[in-house]
């Protein structure tokens, strides 16, 4: 199925892998977020850039450690349908039953183990070893001859005998029908044959290597073992029809000391395959108290989290009331500076931000409290032709004592950083709108002068009312 966006990576936009969600909620892939922090100081989250640059935060810097794994995405990612592109394979399933796929698919192109280069479908593979590999040969124990499939199936005959060493309870050791004369097996007693070597695995070592290579080299070991039984049928059809259906004696006593062999290393296959079984099982059951331990730890880092946004909004708190302490002003006459007027007025043309708010002052030490408010591209009457300016009146905590309507007169200024001709209006309330009546709201409707300057006087190089990217509004309150 064609997956949600949220199942996809902010970096890779690949379907998540170990999915982490960072502080800003956007997700990762455990390895892309190792990655980006590894590879950039003090990475800013992509996705947050992408959405609102303006926006950015502290949660948006990226840090493995002020990162989380997301389990639940986790389990709706394990349970998606999915299905093998390989060319041939009809397997489908859901995510968390495709990696065991992977490894088994038989029509997957693996490289040939014996290092001759080729690259095999996975179900091929055997017919690759008995007809096309040109690495893979038998050792005679006995007269060190290498033998290829061609070759053996061509008329080597093998005879077992009992090894001389007594290394190994196995028939390993062969004598072939050449020109040259037989000679005697020779190796240090400190080395042990592979016990496959019967069905051509080369392998020699000491008995801890020996142990290490029959668990990792269980599939090589079957598809040996599996070649070598084709290659005894294939030796047994053609004696039984020159014998005109019946085996000589000779010949089924070397079958049956082959077989024989067989059932060992079969028994001994078994043996590993049941090990490894338990192994599996004790693995398994050791993942699964792993995972409940790493759920724990997530839901206590959670936790955390959340403690930790909650004093994050308290601190943000805290520091808007000691911002507004210092900025604020109890007599009536406020003076506000606004920086950055090129970008601000973009934004307001673009409308990306149309207007912009001052910091709250009062009348009073215990009066109105009130705002101003700017529309640099105009509003209204004068919108994309004048700089409008508001006034507002906001609830505060001592408006119960105070009188309304708000009646006192309203003085703006836009001062000339040269103090040459400053911009001056005016006005008094209407006692009658909804602007100057007791705030129900966090704001009343702002109300002043659309029209307060045009902009072709503010932005004129006769005048200095934006100097250095910044102007200055005054207003005064009688």
């Amino acid at each position: 199925d064609v997956p949600d966006q949220k199942y996809l990576c902010s970096n890779c936009n690949n379907v998540l892998k170990k999915a982490l969600q960072t502080l800003c909620g956007h997700r990762y892939c455990s390895a892309c977020l190792s990655w980006i922090v590894r590879n950039n100081k003090n990475a800013i989250c992509q996705k947050c850039k992408e959405e609102d640059s303006s926006t950015l935060s502290e949660g948006s810097l990226l840090a493995e450690e002020r990162a989380f794994g997301d389990a639940a995405i986790n389990k709706e990612i394990s349970e998606l349908k999915v299905h093998c592109v390989t060319l041939g394979c009809s397997w489908s399933g859901i995510m968390k039953n495709f990696e065991e796929h992977q490894s088994l698919c038989e029509y997957a192109l693996i490289p040939c183990h014996t290092g001759c280069g080729h690259m095999v479908m996975r179900k091929k593979l055997a017919d690759h070893l008995e007809n096309g590999c040109v690495n893979n040969v038998t050792m005679c124990q006995k007269c060190k001859r290498s033998l290829s499939s061609s070759e053996y199936q061509a008329g080597w005959r093998r005879k077992p005998e009992l090894c001389e060493c007594s290394l190994s309870t196995f028939l390993f050791s062969e004598i072939c029908d050449t020109a040259d004369p037989p000679q005697q097996a020779s190796f240090s007693c400190n080395e042990e044959l592979c016990c496959f070597s019967e069905v051509g695995c080369s392998f020699r070592g000491s008995k801890e290597k020996i142990k290490d290579h029959e668990k990792t080299a269980v599939g090589a070991h079957m598809l040996l073992l599996l070649q070598h039984i084709k290659q005894l049928e294939a030796s047994l059809c053609p004696a039984a029809k020159a014998a005109n259906g019946s085996i000589p004696q000779s010949e089924l006593k070397v079958n049956e000391n082959k077989l024989h062999v067989f059932e060992n290393i079969v028994a001994v296959l078994n043996k590993e395959v049941e090990t490894s079984n338990l192994e599996i099982t004790a693995f398994r059951r050791q993942s699964e108290l792993d995972q409940n331990i790493i759920r724990g730890l997530e839901l206590k880092i959670a936790e955390l989290h959340r403690s930790l946004m909650q004093k994050d909004a308290g601190l943000s708190s805290l520091h808007k009331s000691l911002l507004f302490s210092e900025q604020a002003s109890y007599d009536g006459v406020f003076l506000w500076k606004i920086t950055d007027v090129g970008r601000k007025l973009q934004d307001s043309v673009t409308g990306r931000t149309v207007s912009l708010y001052s910091p709250a002052f009062y009348t009073a030490k215990y009066g109105y409290k009130v705002c101003l408010r700017v529309y640099l591209n105009g509003d209204g009457t004068g919108k994309g032709t004048h700089v409008s300016l508001f006034f507002v009146v906001m609830r505060g905590d001592y408006d119960a004592l105070l009188p309304w309507p708000f009646r006192h007169k309203v003085t703006f200024m836009l001062l000339d950083q040269n103090n040459r001709e400053h911009i001056i209006d005016a006005f008094r309330p209407d006692l009658t709108s909804a602007s100057f009546q007791r705030p129900v709201n966090d704001m009343n409707v702002a109300s002043g002068c659309p029209m307060f300057l045009p902009l072709s006087k503010l932005q004129s190089p006769k005048y200095a009312y934006v100097k250095e990217d910044t102007l200055f509004l005054k207003c005064i309150i009688e």
